[in-house]
């Protein structure tokens, strides 16, 4: 799909000059488009494009395209690289992929004058210029609903209000739990958000905030309004099928990120049990534990200095997860050096009740599978500190 947009772009300049010189803008319809969930996970917000119909032509702007074959993708991506293009395809080359996926498309044809068309045209083309269609994508403040809205705004001279739509879910709305509403099939997508992204999604949304998710959007645009008129004069559905037709069927209890991490919990207390009868540690259990805590710890303290995404600073799981867990991997097979661990062990002992503290007050929600890990974490910690107390009495 990507090279096809590759090709694609060979029609760009050919668009931005057909609608410059030869649109009758009196005769053109634009339209706010709105693609419900696909079945990829960059999908499961939808997606939104801007529709102009011209006289001779009918064409699609696009503002989330991307090319996975840029030289170092994925770590430009997770660094917080993520440029974006603004592309013209034919609309109906778009329709029909996204009809082919069985996605719900609905459009709204918006209220324009003639003259207001005519500039939001002109902002389009000067958008598509090669040196102009690049953009610093951002997951939840600039995206593919977002700038258009932006666009639409800047040449109308003035912002779009919406009403108040019913939330996807009960409760007080952040980023976070709209991402959580749509992801629900998803549960190992939703987890590696919920380490990834830090306590910058978790504010009481504005409802413009809201339509940073296009599913969310396409329901708003019906109430909005700009400048004390309707922004929409007529809504039609082109590919009438259920808004979660194309989405994956649920990922089974038995495989999802809550069951596993359960099954972490219990191998941990039975583990634990079986140390405190026989008054020894079993290493290799806290040598895995915290290996893996170590490596996810790595991954999240990169997002947090590194990375230049905006809501991976700050993340309340560096308390838990963190370079420093390697200590217990590394240093519990050395004899000599128990004093090392059961420092650590108190130190993150603190760190997780601080941490569950924080959350409890809504600095930042946890996924729910991160709480039998930080019990299995807790167990561990406490375990090692009681048989080993002792010996470090004795050892002062």
């Amino acid at each position: 799909m990507i090279s096809k947009f590759r090709l694609l772009l060979t029609f760009l300049c050919s668009c931005t000059a057909f609608i410059t010189t030869y649109g009758a803008v009196s005769d053109t319809i634009i339209s706010f488009v709105n693609f419900y969930p696909g079945p990829d996970i960059y999908e499961l917000e939808g997606h939104s494009v801007l529709r102009i119909q011209l006289p001779d032509n009918d064409i699609a702007i696009s503002y989330g395209t991307y090319d996975f074959e840029q030289p170092n993708f994925v770590y430009r991506f997770v660094k917080g690289e993520t440029d974006y293009w603004v592309t013209a395809v034919p609309w109906q080359y778009m329709a029909d992929n996204y009809c082919r996926q069985g996605r719900r498309i609905v459009s709204h044809r918006l209220d324009l004058t003639a003259g207001q068309k005519q500039c939001l045209i002109n902002l389009l083309t000067e958008n598509l210029r090669p040196d102009n269609r690049t953009y610093r994508y951002n997951y939840v403040k600039d995206n593919c609903a977002t700038r258009p809205l932006r666009i639409v705004e800047l040449a109308l001279g003035d912002s779009i209000k919406f009403q108040p739509t019913e939330a996807p879910e009960p409760g007080t709305q952040t980023f976070r739990s709209v991402m959580r509403h749509y992801h629900h099939n998803y549960p190992w997508y939703q987890f590696g958000i919920d380490l990834a992204l830090g306590s910058g999604i978790d504010y009481p949304l504005t409802e413009r905030e809201k339509s940073f998710a296009p599913v969310i959007l396409d329901r708003q645009l019906y109430g909005a309004t700009i400048g004390g008129k309707k922004l929409v004069d007529s809504i039609s559905i082109i590919n009438d099928v259920h808004p979660e037709n194309a989405i994956l069927d649920p990922t089974p209890w038995y495989a999802s990120p809550l069951f596993i991490s359960l099954i972490v919990m219990m191998i941990a207390i039975l583990m634990t049990v079986r140390d405190i009868r026989r008054h020894k540690v079993a290493r290799w259990v806290d040598a895995v534990l915290f290996g893996f805590f170590g490596l996810a710890g790595c991954v999240i303290t990169f997002l947090i200095f590194i990375s230049v995404h905006e809501a991976t600073s700050p993340n309340i799981l560096l308390l838990w997860l963190n370079p420093l867990c390697f200590i217990p991997t590394v240093f519990i097979w050395i004899n000599r050096c128990k004093l090392i661990i059961f420092s650590y062990q108190i130190v993150n002992f603190v760190a997780l009740m601080v941490l569950l503290t924080l959350s409890a007050a809504g600095v930042q929600s946890l996924n729910y599978a991160f709480y039998p890990l930080i019990l299995a974490d807790m167990v561990r910690s406490i375990s090692y500190i009681h048989l080993n107390i002792k010996l470090i009495k004795c050892h002062e």
